[in-house]
């Protein structure tokens, strides 16, 4: 008689069936009877037994009883199933290992004598109603990540279920060859062609310690984008897909464009436009920039950060590294990597203020950094305009305000900043100017849009719209 597995199908990415059946004790549990929401806010292990305990099967449960303290250690549960009785569970574990029984085993046992959870899940063989082994790993929300059925006659082995619940809650992309302990696999080396979602990589463009960034192809919208690829899974944390949010919400000519974050491939993946050009910091390698050149590009810098300051968005690490330069001379504020959105403030009378106390501490670029945030304050407004500051100087002079041999003296070069030493430093018509925008009291520095209005008189036209 051929025997045929009934309902078998894909559970991976869905709900897991539900289920309430009666087990045996285990040392983490005294319930006789247990339910899937039992488990929910725990990984599951879910076994499925056949009604034979011969041979394979104590095998299999004494190896996992063995390693149940190091599931326990991953936040993960047990649970076997079988279609035998509850009573020939509770005499096969009472029963000594040396006289043909499985002895004590730290998980319970669960019976499923109509089969109906056997079904649910796809293992069943009909007739005689029993179990294939099958596993399935379910996650704390009690969706199922994996599953595999094998034949009665092979048996599986806990060093590779261990593995791939540790790869899941890795949250990477996991090689064949990865072990838990090891990184997954290096996303600054996806191959060329490579399917990140929607988006085909094309090219390398450049890489930090926090991203890759590719050329890559947007096969449903048919454009070209940037996919800056985040290198650690776990370091994407709820704030950072704020401050990704916060950036994408930016529509503005001068401010580079996110269109999507994008982790449906288990790697956190943000989308930008694509450009054309080089970084500012490349452009003023050389040596100083023309003055109307500097003063043209000053003013898209500006109106940039306006739009972003108007929508109480704030950069945090400005700085002519983070600013690019199109084909067509147009500049685009890049990497809003550290912006986050400052809470609005009510003051009872309907107007509505910033509280920047309301920041938490981040990190930014020792040799652009204002005074405050060198001695431990948090990033804010005028933050910014005092690190553009730095930049125009940057612009009009080919060198950097602050450099030193080491992080503690450009640190203390910040704190000390010699406002007029760096006005003196560069054209007299933008040597009050810049006196306004590095003002080591951070209250006394020009707004985005005062500054963008002091730009505008400099090439003696009107403010733009």
């Amino acid at each position: 008689m051929a025997y045929v597995a009934s309902g078998a199908t894909a559970l991976v990415g869905r709900p897991a069936p539900d289920f309430t059946l009666p087990c045996t004790s285990g040392s983490r549990h005294s319930r006789r009877v247990l339910r899937l929401e039992d488990y929910r806010g725990r990984w599951l292990m879910l076994f499925f037994y056949p009604r034979d305990f011969s041979l394979i099967c104590p095998t299999e449960l004494s190896a996992m009883s063995a390693r149940h303290g190091e599931l326990a250690g991953l936040g993960a549960e047990v649970l076997a199933i079988s279609t035998d009785p509850i009573e020939i569970h509770e005499r096969w574990i009472a029963t000594p290992r040396a006289q043909g029984g499985l002895g004590p085993v730290s998980f319970p046992v669960a019976s499923d004598v109509q089969g109906a959870v056997t079904r649910a899940y796809g293992v069943c063989l009909e007739p005689p109603c029993i179990a294939l082994r099958g596993l399935f790993i379910i996650d704390p929300n009690s969706i199922v990540q994996y599953q595999v059925v094998h034949n009665l006659s092979v048996g599986r082995r806990t060093d590779e279920i261990l593995r791939v619940v540790t790869a899941l809650q890795a949250g990477g992309l996991c090689a064949e060859n990865w072990l838990p302990g090891r990184d997954t696999i290096d996303t600054g080396q996806l191959l060329i062609g490579t399917m990140v979602s929607h988006y085909r990589i094309e090219q390398k463009l450049g890489e930090g310690g926090f991203a890759t960034v590719y050329l890559a192809h947007d096969t449903v919208l048919d454009r070209k984008v940037a996919l800056k690829i985040v290198k650690q899974r776990d370091a994407w944390t709820p704030s950072l897909l704020t401050e990704a949010r916060a950036a994408a919400a930016l529509a503005h000519s001068n401010v580079c464009t996110v269109f999507a974050v994008d982790d449906s491939e288990g790697i956190v993946a943000i989308v930008m436009e694509y450009l054309l050009g080089q970084p500012l910091s490349r452009l003023i390698a050389g040596g100083p920039m023309p003055a109307i050149d500097a003063l043209t590009l000053a003013r898209q810098i500006a109106s940039g950060l306006a739009a972003a300051h108007a929508a109480r968005v704030v950069h945090g690490d400005l700085k002519p590294a983070n600013i690019f330069v199109t084909d067509e001379g147009v500049a685009k504020i890049l990497d809003f990597g550290l912006a986050r959105r400052l809470p609005a403030v009510s003051s009872g009378d309907g107007t509505t203020s910033l509280d920047p106390n309301a920041w938490v501490n981040v990190g930014g670029t020792p040799a652009y950094m204002s005074p405050e945030r060198a001695e431990g304050a948090p990033a804010s407004l005028a933050g910014d305009i005092f690190a553009f500051g730095l930049t125009l100087y940057e612009l009009l002079t080919g060198r950097q305000a602050f450099e030193g041999s080491n992080l503690l003296q450009v640190l203390a070069q910040v704190r000390t900043t010699d406002v007029e030493t760096l006005a003196r430093a560069v054209p007299e018509r933008y040597a009050s100017l810049l006196r306004s925008m590095l003002c080591r009291d951070p209250s006394e520095r020009l707004t985005a849009s005062e500054l963008l209005e002091r730009l505008a008189s400099l090439e003696g036209v009107g403010a733009p719209a």
